[in-house]
């Protein structure tokens, strides 16, 4: 019988990047229910090919993506299929990720931890270097998107223990950002950003 699969820590306010081979899969857990990921993917042989919400919102017909939808790049390709989805499905393709310019808008005078910069470092972790932030696929962000198009920063509605299972469709690398927001209830309505986990699984 083979092991089960090891569970890896995503730090709060941290970013980490994983290398998938085609077949294989991310599982993302929620561990503790209020915890926004910004999710980011890339070809493995060309990183100018990404994940790319635009092109997914266009492809699929719809603001968030849900269980057996693809994930497109900006070359309109599949490179994740969203497999499974404990949550409640709410999940943000509107919103850029955070950044040292975000945090002074909202009136920081200091560094603050960002989701920009996550990326960029986890991408060294594993020897890739990135020049630009792609818009992520921030899973279990809650955006209300109003009737007249206003939208609000509502918590998640996700549960401890959540999880989403994304399955590389290429040869790709997933880049994760337990996000650092704790100026607005993205992170759940005590604004403290909490450590989430993930693990590979393999070919199905």
């Amino acid at each position: 019988m083979s092991p089960a699969p090891q569970l890896t820590l995503l730090p709060a306010r941290k970013g980490r990047a994983v290398r998938l081979t085609k077949g294989e899969a991310i599982e993302i857990i929620n561990t503790h229910g209020s915890q926004v990921v910004d999710t980011w993917a890339f070809n493995a042989e060309d990183i100018s090919e990404f994940l790319s919400n635009e092109h997914m919102r266009a492809s699929l017909g719809k603001l968030w993506p849900a269980k057996g939808d693809p994930l497109i790049t900006n070359r309109r390709r599949p490179i994740l299929i969203l497999e499974e989805d404990t949550s409640p499905g709410r999940h943000d393709t509107l919103i850029a990720a955070c950044d040292d310019y975000r945090y002074g808008l909202l009136g920081c005078r200091d560094y603050h931890d960002n989701c920009t910069d996550n990326l960029h470092a986890a991408m060294r972790r594993i020897g890739v270097i990135t020049h630009d932030c792609p818009s992520p696929l921030n899973l279990w962000m809650n955006i209300p998107v109003a009737q007249d198009g206003t939208t609000s920063w509502g918590e998640p509605l996700s549960k401890p223990g959540d999880v989403v299972v994304l399955r590389a469709q290429m040869d790709c690398i997933v880049a994760m950002s337990a996000c650092p927001q704790d100026m607005l209830p993205i992170n759940g309505a005590d604004c403290v950003p909490t450590d989430a986990h993930y693990r590979i699984l393999p070919v199905a």
